[in-house]
């Protein structure tokens, strides 16, 4: 069986850390708890690599088994805890995203660029209207989201569109964009208007509108989004989120400049 991903030929890469981390990301909302072979199968070890790389995470404390099953334990947060602690993004963001879900009675969250996908770092659920669990951690593809759009419109175009051929785009929807020349589109669109709106292509049924916010430099940092209901009229949406959205996006960005908070890339 070929171990998780080719090594990395450079003497400096630590194939024994790549497989440590991978097993810890083997875990997610839809998987979190898994048997020895559901480990080995999602990151491509063999049964005795993923139960030396499980053993030593549960002595560390990252990991727990009832013999049977493995599951993460909150020790894993750790691991975030100086990135976000130094970016200072959700001691900043959080409380404006509650004052923003409190005021238009609708969801808002913040999230950051990795790689392909983005990152929520923040959240404040006024209601469930997504069928998956949406928690600080959770993981989305950038090109399908309008956090993700604003993002990557804020990058280089030529950086954008490798991002979005890396991520495969596929049709999560009936309505998801996957082609680069609609995605590119897209980019554009968000960088001329300054939000972006993704309708029903993440999931049926729901609609998001994204911000960027930025650091004390002007760079993009993350995004803000409100998500809603796909049920008025677009341009009754925006009407009615756009300009909370907006002055939250104002806000955490002048908090962000006081506080000195600088993009971490």
């Amino acid at each position: 069986m070929n171990e998780t991903s080719a090594p990395d030929t450079s003497p400096d890469f630590v194939q024994s850390l790549a497989r440590g981390l991978a097993v810890i990301a083997a875990f997610s909302a839809e998987r979190p708890r898994m048997t020895l072979t559901e480990v080995a199968a999602v990151t491509n070890l063999t049964r005795a690599t993923a139960r030396r790389f499980l053993l030593t995470l549960e002595h560390l404390g990252y990991v727990r088994s009832d013999t049977k099953q493995f599951s993460l334990t909150p020790r894993v947060l750790e691991l975030g805890f100086s990135y976000l602690s130094a970016l200072g993004l959700p001691d900043v963001i959080a409380p404006r995203l509650q004052e923003l879900s409190a005021q238009l009675h609708e969801s808002a969250s913040a999230a950051v660029l990795d790689g392909g996908d983005i990152m929520y770092i923040a959240r404040s659920a006024s209601r469930k209207i997504m069928q998956v669990q949406i928690t600080v951690g959770t993981r989305f593809p950038a090109y399908a989201t309008a956090m993700g759009r604003v993002l990557l419109a804020a990058l280089p175009s030529t950086e954008a569109t490798t991002l979005i051929q890396a991520s495969s785009p596929r049709a999560l929807t009936p309505h998801t964009k996957t082609s680069l020349t609609d995605l590119q589109a897209s980019l554009e669109e968000a960088r001329r208007a300054g939000y972006s709106l993704v309708d029903e292509e993440l999931e049926l049924g729901l609609r998001s509108l994204a911000m960027p916010i930025h650091d004390s430099h002007g760079n993009v940092l993350a995004a803000v989004n409100v998500s809603t209901v796909a049920r008025d009229p677009i341009a009754v949406t925006l009407a009615a989120l756009l300009p909370g959205l907006s002055a939250t996006a104002r806000l955490v960005t002048a908090d962000l400049s006081a506080t000195g908070t600088t993009s971490p890339v």
